[in-house]
C-alpha cells in the first residue's frame, strides 16, 4: 500500500475510535525521524487531552496498541506508527532528551556516576541513544521491572 493511502486509513481508524469513545478531536498526521528511519507520527488534537493521555501516559499507550492491533487486522501488514495527543509524547520525549544531556554533562565535570529515575524501555532507549554520540560518557540500564533505570558513568580516560 502507497504512503499517502496508508496515512489515509490510519487517520480514518484513529479517528473513528476516537469518536466511539465519545472525545471531539482533529487528527492528522506528519512525518518524523527516528534512528534515520522515516515514521508516521498520528498526532490527534483535543481538548480533551488528559483522558486520551492518562497518568504517565498510560493511556495514550493502551489507545496506540488498540489501534496497532486493528491496522494489523484490517491491513494484514505491519505499519510503524506513533500516536500522540496534542504533542505530549514529542514534548516529553524532548524533556527526556534535555535530562539526559544534563546529567552527562553532571557525570563529565564531577566525574562521577549519576544514577536517573526509572523509566520504560521506551523512555531508556530514547537516553541510550543520545549519549550513545557522546564519547565521554557510557551508559548502562540496571534493575528489574519498573524500578529499571539507567546509570550514567564517566570513562576512564
Amino acid at each position: 500500500m502507497e504512503r499517502a493511502q496508508l496515512e489515509k486509513e490510519i487517520v480514518g481508524i484513529v479517528a473513528e475510535l476516537i469518536e466511539k469513545m465519545g472525545f471531539i478531536a482533529t487528527v492528522k498526521v506528519r512525518d518524523a525521524q527516528e534512528e534515520g528511519k522515516d515514521m508516521i507520527v498520528c498526532d490527534i488534537k483535543t481538548e480533551d487531552s488528559n483522558f486520551l493521555i492518562g497518568q504517565y501516559g498510560l493511556n495514550l499507550q493502551s489507545l496506540q496498541h488498540i489501534v496497532r492491533v486493528i491496522i494489523r487486522k484490517r491491513l494484514e501488514e505491519p505499519v510503524n506508527f506513533i500516536l500522540d495527543v496534542n504533542s505530549y509524547r514529542q514534548e516529553k520525549n524532548d524533556s527526556i532528551v534535555r535530562l539526559a544531556k544534563n546529567l552527562a554533562q553532571e557525570v563529565i565535570v564531577e566525574k562521577k556516576e549519576v544514577v536517573m529515575r526509572p523509566m520504560t524501555a521506551y523512555e531508556r532507549r530514547i537516553v541510550h541513544m543520545e549519549l550513545s554520540k557522546n564519547n565521554q560518557i557510557k551508559t548502562e540500564s540496571i534493575g528489574e521491572g519498573e524500578s529499571r533505570r539507567i546509570v550514567i558513568k564517566p570513562l576512564e580516560q
